[in-house]
């Protein structure tokens, strides 16, 4: 009996190796097509952010920090931008920096929309819930080997290990905020006469939004955690210096690029945090505010009647 149960076997790993074969065999134009493009976003904002002279771009990053959080927190960045400069690792720095924002904003554009339909959708929630429980709870290691055997090594498979792993906070705030929008809101817009999709972009994502800019905030921290678990297949920046720093024992230098990671995720989460909170104090009343008004005018007009 014993033996029976010891023999017995699911070969999961044998299939998920045929499928990546057949993916390998049937799908490398589509691969490729990926690779390309994920190649041009990334060189794209690298070259960018690198084109700028380090000054312009460390005061650009510093004016942010202030004018979004505040003048202290604009300090910060001052002694921020000197330690990058002063430890010599400003081009891994940006490098790395490109790699988060290329990453987070395909994981966006892909998991908002996602997020979106489980809203509208139950069917939908309940397919894609299972998923995003399969994402969070697999090993970010585990990203790194169909992300290196379907592209190679370099930053495009970094680029779709990080985009995955990060993916699932945004899909799941999206999801939250809008389910969380009050009735009140959804039947004023529809009094009103809103399409569901003027409902949709007029009422419930504006409101769901400081939800969203948390799925947000959320993606670019895990984004950043997984760039440099994915300097492992060749994505470099930051990574690469605390890769380096393991492989040859290196205490300083694999603190130096801690830090330097350290202090962009904390200006990335500062900065992006403060878009989530944003005043609402502006001079003229919001729409919602006008449709609360008109659906309370018309519902005491409804019972004076």
């Amino acid at each position: 009996m014993a033996n029976g149960i010891t023999d017995f076997r699911i070969p999961i790993g044998d299939w998920v190796a045929d499928g990546v074969d057949w993916v390998q065999i049937n799908l490398a134009g589509l691969l490729d097509g990926i690779s390309e493009v994920l190649d041009l976003v990334i060189d794209s904002f690298e070259s960018g952010l690198q084109a700028l002279p380090p000054l312009v771009l460390a005061a650009l990053i510093i004016l942010i920090a202030t004018w979004r959080v505040g003048w202290r927190f604009g300090l910060f960045a001052i002694v921020a931008m000197a330690l990058l400069f002063g430890m010599g690792i400003w081009s891994e720095t940006i490098s790395t920096l490109a790699l988060v924002i290329a990453s987070s904003l395909v994981a966006l554009l892909i998991g908002i929309p996602i997020g979106i339909a489980m809203a509208r959708h139950d069917p939908v929630e309940a397919l894609i819930r299972p998923v995003l429980d399969f994402m969070q709870t697999m090993p970010p290691f585990v990203y790194l080997i169909p992300a290196a055997i379907f592209f190679g090594l370099g930053k495009v498979p970094g680029s779709i290990a990080t985009l995955i792993f990060a993916m699932p906070p945004a899909v799941r705030l999206t999801n939250l905020g809008i389910r969380q929008v009050s009735e009140e809101h959804v039947e004023a817009g529809k009094a009103f006469g809103c399409t569901s999709h003027q409902l949709l972009f007029k009422v419930q994502l504006p409101l769901a939004m400081p939800s969203i800019m948390a799925g947000i905030n959320q993606t670019i921290m895990l984004a950043l955690s997984m760039v440099v678990i994915a300097s492992m297949i060749g994505a470099g920046g930051l990574g690469n210096t605390v890769l380096t720093g393991i492989q040859r024992l290196d205490v300083g230098l694999g603190f130096e690029g801690g830090l330097g990671v350290v202090l962009l995720a904390i200006l990335l989460d500062r900065i992006t945090q403060s878009f989530g909170t944003m005043k609402r104090n502006t001079a003229s009343p919001s729409l919602f505010a006008r449709l609360r008004e008109g659906f309370d005018r018309w519902k005491a007009s409804q019972a004076d009647v």
